[in-house]
């Protein structure tokens, strides 16, 4: 850790990937992404001709990371094309170190716009989202069993 890390948590992990609609890429959409920990903190991006976006980590500053308690940031991604919004991606962050949506590798995703929104469960962590991406979602819990 530098001195430049010192209190600094990441609210949003860098994502990058491409969104699609009807299978086919889509161009010029608006994204913007919002992590809210203690106040929104929103960025934008527009994807490229063959619907390729990308974010770079969100990362902010806090004193709290060194008293104990939880970490918790809410994460959303809103999806502005040909008039309509898609809610791509929607959680709470619940672990201040970057890459925890996707159990430590790059969060690279496939969105297809048209797809049901399905919630994938990554280290306890429900994850709504119209995308797809390489990580193993937890195992289901049997409440039968506990």
């Amino acid at each position: 850790m530098t001195l430049g890390d010192v209190g600094r948590v990441c609210l949003f992990s860098a994502i990058s990937g491409t969104i699609t609609l009807d299978g086919k890429p889509v161009a010029n959409a608006r994204l913007v992404r919002t992590g809210d920990r203690d106040g929104p903190k929103v960025d934008e991006t527009v994807t490229d001709a063959n619907g390729h976006f990308a974010f770079p980590a969100m990362f902010e500053r806090t004193i709290t990371k060194f008293l104990p308690q939880e970490f918790v940031a809410s994460q959303q991604i809103i999806v502005h094309y040909a008039g309509r919004q898609y809610e791509m991606w929607s959680s709470i962050k619940r672990n201040s170190s970057e890459n925890t949506e996707s159990k430590g590798k790059p969060l690279i995703v496939s969105c297809e716009l048209n797809s049901e929104e399905k919630t994938i469960v990554v280290d306890r962590v429900p994850i709504h989202s119209l995308c797809i991406w390489d990580v193993e979602p937890d195992a289901p819990i049997n409440w039968d069993e506990l």
